[in-house]
């Protein structure tokens, strides 16, 4: 069973490609003469047409957005919300870090945390422990056994 309902082809993403999809998430789907338009409200930023298109499209193969004709133009809606993908994203790079698959390595970088920081690991601890011991008695009454005989 996947925790995600879609999972992109691609997870990498090049920062246009980061700040259209905010834009899309933030309209719930969007033209590209809108995201263009969006995008060159700062006056500091030079974009072609073409180029908003091109990523739009390259979003599209990677599997972050879709498209639908409507009228004479394009709306390119996400394939997942925003906070999918920040949970897909933060997944990710869980994985990455325990493919290290050396505790020593992965805990040297400990000293070099905050108090705050090392409050949200105990407490992401924490829940991981609560979820395994979920998931593990609801497997156990799954298989029928008793939870007084562990």
């Amino acid at each position: 069973m996947s925790l995600f309902s879609h999972r992109p082809k691609t997870l990498s993403l090049g920062p246009l490609e980061t700040e259209i999809l905010e834009i899309i998430w933030q309209h719930n789907g969007a033209t590209a003469k809108q995201i263009h338009e969006q995008i060159l409200d700062n006056p500091d930023r030079e974009l072609t047409y073409a180029s908003v298109s091109t990523v739009l499209n390259r979003l599209v193969a990677k599997g972050w957005l879709s498209r639908k004709k409507h009228r004479r133009a394009f709306v390119w809606q996400p394939r997942l919300s925003q906070r999918e993908a920040q949970v897909l994203q933060a997944h990710h790079q869980v994985k990455q870090l325990l493919a290290v698959g050396d505790a020593e390595i992965v805990a040297a970088f400990a000293d070099e945390l905050d108090n705050a920081s090392l409050d949200r690991f105990e407490a992401m601890a924490q829940r991981l422990k609560a979820a395994r011991l979920q998931r593990d008695s609801d497997s156990n009454h799954q298989t029928g056994e008793d939870d007084s005989h562990a």
